[in-house]
Parts: structure tokens; C-alpha cells; sequence
């Protein structure tokens, strides 16, 4: 037999008309204990609250239950495990496929680097040209719809990649249209999966779920790193780009399956693109929090593709012992952004922008130490230290942006905010090797160490950074949200 509350509450209760009923309820049930404890309601009110996961069956919201296997019990949501399998197997063909397209592409005959570089400059610049119009699609159409057709765009790209390479039948104009249709794929893939997020997740829980999806994305990347390789070695670049292909396609059908409820997108109706990006700059440009991280962190990306990219690489062959000491610093970010996982989950912060750009701080640390030709297990360590702040900064920010920006506008932002973190990142590319001949290698991973903390101590100076606050559990509530277990 279910217990009773205590007799405080049941009197507290049997006293609360009907239209009062629902909130208390909400605060209510998350004394119950732990999921699975039902509460009867004295019989006159005939009311029973059963907490389940961390959802109140009756209020619809949140129990305001924290912790790590109230956390895993977005896994019982057949949504959320839907997304997160579509999410996790997208990024495992992506990281398929940097290994399998240069590698396939340098095996042509006659190709050179300058032919690798030519198909991969036709997947970025569709990607920066598209990735606002991606955020306006994202918010006029389903989202589901906008991100099914991200994922197919890739796959089928990268399917006539495969099929080029496979045949022979290799011209270069051909190529870069293979590699622009999975760059425009991803433009529409990204704003439309930052937007859909609050659609699946509850609102309280919008920081395990970000959390949990870091997780499969980081594994994948880890795991596609070797396995692409290895499939590479052994059936060659064409046959790797077409694993890559299937797995977009995959990832599309598993977001076919969400059956999301169609939100109102009448919005756009009636708006020109120009004015829905406007309106998007808007909703950016007039929160200073948001502006001024994407400021911090282009410059950070800046810093960050030229160590990663150019300088450090460089280093390890000259003073480290060659590939085998990269691949160790490379392997200990894998493992810390896996360990970063952990940690956000039980992060809680309450100002939670002051505490991501903070975690920014100890990412200059590998540069830094690479720079002063530290042992390698010092390097490692510090490779380590960057990929937890790295993935614990991603969850705080985007659960951050998803609880604060209007759910209409989200995927606009998101898109300002991908194109503005990363469009100084080739700029780090070119440079890297000018200021390596002018400067010396370590003195320029230095240089990247300083900007890193430079940007970030800027950003500090921000009052919309130090000051925005995450709401108190008992506010965090989304009585129009509510997990469905399987």
C-alpha cells in the first residue's frame, strides 16, 4: 500500500481547492523519495501523485529530484534515447570521414594536397553560407523535419563521394559537390538539433540531457577516429566514406521516428529571410552574455585550430618523438572530455556563463606547456584538463541558451553563434606556419596560450557574464514538458 504524506501535508492539502491543487502538488512530490514512491491523497480529494524518474505524473513537471540516476532516467524517454542514438551515430560519420576523405582523396591518381584542399574548402564555405539560413529554416519549419533533411543531405553526399571514389570516375568539380552537399547538411543539422533539444528534454533537465548527448558525441569521436582508420587501411577511403554515408542516413531515420508534436511556426509567415535574420540578430546582439562569449571563444578558436592544427603537431615531430606523442595528447582530450561528462552532470552552478568562461582558463594550459618543451606526460595531463573544461563549458552554454533564449529564436542564435565562434578559425590555420618560421613553434603556441587567457579575462570584465543566474530548482519547472518511459 502506498504510505500516506505526513499529516502536516495531508492536512495542508485537503484543505487546497481544485485550481490550487496542480502547484502544490508540484512542490509536493518531490518529497515523496526516491522514483518508484507513490503518494496517496486523503479521500477527499482523490488526488494520487506518483514521482517516476523525476517527473510528477499528476503536475506534469519536473519533481526537482537531482542526481545521477535521476539524471539516466532521461534514458527511459523513448524521445530522448531516439535523439540521443540519431546524435551519437551522426558523430560517429563525422568522425568517420575527415580520415576517409583525405586519405581517399590523396589516393587519386594525380591528386596533390592542393586537390584535398580544394574538396575541403567546397564542405566549408557551403557550411559558413548556409549556416544562418539554416537558422531561419530551423525556426520557420519542424525542426525535426529541417534536421532529418541535415542528416540526408550528408548522407548523400557522402554516398556520391563514395560511389566517385569506388568507380574511378573522379572529376574535381564532381567532388566538390559532393562535399558541398554534406556542408550545406550540416548547416541545416546544427541550428535545427540546438532548437530541438528543449523539445524532447524537460526544462529542468536540459543540463543532463546536453550532458548525456556530450557523452555519445564524444565517444563516437573517439571511436571514429580509430575505426575510420582502420577501415581506411583495410577497404580503402571510398568504402569509409560510404560507412560515413550510412550512418548519416542512420541518424536521419532515428529523427524520422521522434514524432514530436508540431510547434507553432506561424511566425514566419509572411517574413522575408532578411527580416527573420534580422530579427535572430536581434534576439543575439541584445544579450550581452551571448555576444560577448561568442567574441571570447572565436578568438580562443583562433588560437586553438592553429596549436591544434598546425603548432602542435609540429612540435611533436620535432622534440617529442613524432605521431605516437600526438596521438597521446589527443587520446588524454578524448578521455577528458568523457570525464567532463561526469562532472556537468553533477555541476550545478549558479551563475553558470561566470562559471563556463572561467573553465576557459585552464585550456591555455597544454599550449602553454607545450611552449616550454614540458615532458609529455605533463602535456597529456594538460590535454586531459582541456578536454574536461572543453566539454563541461559546451553543456553550460547550451543549456544555458536553451533555457534563455525565446524557443522561436533559438535556432538563429545558435547559428550567429556557430558562424561567430568560428569564422577567425582559418585565419589560426594560415598563420600558424608564418608565425612559427617568424616567431619559433614554441613561442607561438605560447602566443595562443596568451590569447586564450586575454580573451577570456575580457569576457570576465562583461556584467551579463558574471551576473546571469540559472533559476532555483522550484522555478525550473515545465508543466508543458513531460518524460514518457518506454
Amino acid at each position: 500500500m502506498a504510505p500516506l504524506l505526513p499529516g502536516s501535508d495531508r492536512g495542508q492539502i485537503a484543505h487546497y481547492p481544485d485550481d490550487q491543487l496542480r502547484s502544490t502538488t508540484s512542490t509536493l512530490c518531490s518529497r515523496l523519495g526516491r522514483p518508484g514512491v507513490d503518494a496517496k491523497y486523503p479521500r477527499d480529494n482523490r488526488r494520487r501523485v506518483r514521482q517516476n524518474n523525476g517527473v510528477c505524473r499528476y503536475c506534469r513537471g519536473s519533481a526537482q529530484v537531482h542526481g545521477f540516476t535521476h539524471d539516466l532516467g532521461l534514458l527511459r524517454d523513448r524521445r530522448f534515447a531516439l535523439l540521443l542514438s540519431a546524435r551519437t551515430i551522426s558523430v560517429l560519420g563525422s568522425a568517420f570521414s575527415p580520415v576517409a576523405l583525405a586519405f581517399g582523396i590523396l589516393n587519386l591518381p594525380g591528386a596533390t594536397a592542393s586537390t584535398l584542399s580544394v574538396v575541403l574548402t567546397a564542405q566549408a564555405v557551403p557550411m559558413i553560407l548556409f549556416i544562418l539560413v539554416g537558422g531561419v529554416i530551423a525556426d520557420r519549419l519542424p525542426r525535426q523535419r529541417v534536421m532529418m533533411a541535415g542528416e540526408l543531405l550528408m548522407a548523400a553526399g557522402f554516398f556520391g563521394l563514395a560511389a566517385m571514389l569506388l568507380t574511378g570516375w573522379t572529376p574535381l568539380a564532381a567532388l566538390g559537390v559532393g562535399a558541398a552537399l554534406s556542408g550545406i547538411g550540416t548547416a541545416l543539422a546544427f541550428p535545427a538539433l540546438t532548437g530541438i533539444i528543449p523539445e524532447v528534454v524537460p526544462l529542468d533537465r536540459l543540463q543532463a540531457g546536453n550532458a548525456l548527448l556530450g557523452l555519445g558525441a564524444n565517444a563516437s569521436r573517439v571511436a571514429g577516429a580509430v575505426l575510420g582508420g582502420g577501415t581506411v587501411v583495410l577497404f580503402g577511403g571510398g568504402w569509409a566514406l560510404a560507412v560515413s554515408g550510412a550512418m548519416y542516413a542512420l541518424a536521419g531515420a532515428l529523427i524520422a521516428m521522434l514524432r514530436l508534436e508540431p510547434g507553432d511556426r506561424s511566425r514566419g509567415e509572411g517574413h522575408s529571410v532578411l527580416t527573420d535574420l534580422r530579427d535572430g540578430w536581434r534576439e543575439f546582439s541584445s544579450r550581452q552574455w551571448i555576444w560577448v562569449v561568442v567574441a571570447q571563444f572565436s578568438l580562443m578558436v583562433m588560437a586553438i585550430q592553429a596549436g591544434h592544427g598546425v603548432l602542435g603537431p609540429l612540435i611533436a615531430k620535432e622534440s617529442l618523438g613524432g605521431p605516437a606523442a600526438w596521438s597521446a595528447f589527443l587520446a588524454g582530450e578524448a578521455i577528458g572530455t568523457i570525464a567532463g561528462v561526469a562532472l556537468s552532470l553533477r555541476l550545478r552552478p549558479r551563475r553558470p556563463i561566470l562559471v563556463a568562461v572561467l573553465l576557459c582558463l585552464p585550456t591555455a594550459l597544454p599550449y602553454a606547456l607545450l611552449g616550454v618543451d614540458a615532458p609529455l606526460w605533463a602535456i597529456v595531463a594538460g590535454a586531459f584538463v582541456l578536454g574536461v573544461c572543453f566539454d563541461v563549458f559546451g553543456v553550460l552554454w547550451q543549456t544555458t541558451m536553451q533555457r534563455e533564449v525565446p524557443a522561436e529564436s533559438l535556432s538563429r542564435v545558435s547559428s550567429y553563434d556557430m558562424l561567430g565562434s568560428l569564422m577567425f578559425g582559418p585565419i589560426g590555420l594560415l598563420v600558424a606556419g608564418s608565425a612559427a618560421g617568424l616567431f619559433g613553434t614554441e613561442e607561438s603556441l605560447l602566443g595562443c596560450a596568451i590569447i586564450i587567457v586575454v580573451a577570456t579575462l575580457a569576457a570576465l570584465l562583461s556584467p551579463g557574464v558574471r551576473n546571469l543566474r540559472a533559476p532555483r530548482p522550484h522555478d525550473a519547472t515545465d508543466p508543458g514538458r513531460q518524460v514518457t518511459p518506454t
